[in-house]
């Protein structure tokens, strides 16, 4: 097993992670240590991105201590001194700030890989310590004794896989993980028999930093700005490496990564019911291979997110902004982003989650984009969060005749926070039921 799905175990969410980083990253301990601060929340990102232990040493002193490409790990210790300080961190906070916090982080000895576990989640009882009053005797026996138990519970269990193995057909199927009972009636359309859903991708169109693999013709296309008018960028290898600031047009390269990591929540949750996906990204897929299958358009930048596939009554994005033509009672007729005041970034967003049917009536289009790529992300962990699906499925339904039963098609108003550009709390604001 990974440290990878090691770090996740116990359905623990990269909601619920990013939460508990958030809280961690604004107490005492951290909040005025801010190369502490980015060298604890990098790893986090890497841990749930999966990539975490690929990121060593050398990389660690180079990207968050500006360390420069002569970084000498043997020579310099700052890393390593640096990781000890943040394990002295963390058991602080947790003795002190975060003592009724249900979720821990650390950052294990002898590596950078943060592991996340729920408080308690594997209690031990410790032996009490051997009498005064007790025999020598007893003393002796008591490791014979516990060796004979390990013994028969090894002999047990080898035993057991024995008799599985022969009793077992011989060509044996993968075993599945349950499929969520309180997500089936929000993802059942999407799984088999029927086909693997399209998962369509945004491609945005920018101005990014050329490089010395662009062609003559390109980068003297460029606009060239001077560096010191990003200081931002300081910290990136962008800044270091390259000579200019050289900008030039891109219409194919990227994706946000809110969409990215979202297709990895959707392959777990419609993995574990048994069905793949197909990927691609928006300018390669036309409009009749929308019709085919079931499809999931992840992203408000592109033609087909919000922009061919609309609900009328309900909230669309434009111009930046979630509107709604036909706002109900307690609904603003526009939802906009927010931004801390102090550093500019953003720190709320919105997003909807829209499903449509498709031409054939027993496929489905289902759309969720933000304003920004961290609404998106925030819309996936929504949609792919059981909990969060149950609690959509009641607010449905109680907006239907008969109160019984959740409708076929809906939309649904979801705001997020934004801390450190990390989706962190999703809320449901509103939802729209669509007549089949």
């Amino acid at each position: 097993m990974s440290r990878q799905v090691q770090s996740l175990r116990g359905g623990i969410s990269r909601y619920e992670v990013r939460e508990q980083l958030n809280r961690i990253l604004v107490s005492r301990h951290f909040v005025k240590a801010k190369k502490k601060s980015r060298f604890l929340e990098f790893m986090c990102e890497q841990a749930l991105s999966g990539i975490a232990e690929g990121v060593n040493e050398y990389s660690i002193g180079v990207d968050i201590y500006d360390r420069g490409s002569e970084f000498d790990p043997q020579h310099d210790s700052i890393v390593r001194v640096q990781a000890h300080e943040i394990r002295k961190s963390l058991q602080s906070y947790y003795a002190d700030e975060g003592h009724e916090d249900g979720l821990r982080i650390d950052l294990p000895a002898g590596g950078y890989v943060p592991v996340f576990s729920r408080v308690n989640e594997l209690p031990t009882v410790p032996l009490p310590a051997p009498s005064e009053k007790e025999s020598a005797p007893a003393r002796v026996w008591r490791p014979v004794v516990w060796g004979m138990i390990a013994l028969v519970v090894s002999l047990a269990m080898a035993l057991g896989w024995i008799i599985r193995d022969r009793m077992s057909p011989a060509n044996p199927q993968k075993a599945v993980v349950a499929f969520p009972a309180e997500a089936a009636w929000f993802w059942q359309p999407f799984l088999p028999p029927a086909p693997p859903a399209l998962v369509v991708l945004p491609v945005h169109p920018l101005l990014r930093a050329a490089h010395g693999g662009d062609t003559v013709e390109l980068r003297a296309r460029g606009q060239v700005i001077p560096k010191e008018k990003y200081p931002e960028f300081r910290d990136t290898i962008h800044f270091r490496e390259l000579p200019e600031f050289r900008f030039v047009p891109n219409s194919t390269d990227f994706t946000g990564i809110g969409e990215a990591l979202g297709v990895v929540n959707l392959y777990d949750l419609l993995g574990s019911g048994g069905q793949k996906l197909h990927v691609n990204v928006a300018r390669l897929v036309d409009s009749e291979s929308l019709k085919r299958t079931n499809v999931i358009l992840l992203g408000g930048n592109q033609n087909w997110s919000g922009r061919v596939f609309v609900y009328s009554d309900g909230f669309e994005m434009h111009d930046g902004v979630m509107a709604a033509k036909k706002p109900l009672p307690g609904e603003q007729a526009s939802y906009k982003p927010e931004f801390d005041p102090v550093t500019g970034n953003l720190s709320r967003d919105y997003a909807v989650l829209l499903m449509l049917p498709n031409e054939s009536r027993d496929q489905r289009v289902l759309l969720l984009y933000g304003v920004y790529t961290q609404g998106t992300q925030a819309a996936i962990e929504f949609a792919t969060n059981p909990e969060r699906l149950h609690e959509l499925e009641r607010a449905l339904i109680q907006g239907m005749p008969d109160k019984r039963s959740a409708p076929k098609y809906f939309q649904a108003l979801l705001t997020t926070t934004v801390e450190n550009y990390v989706p962190g709390k999703v809320s449901l604001v509103t939802t729209r039921i669509i007549p089949e």
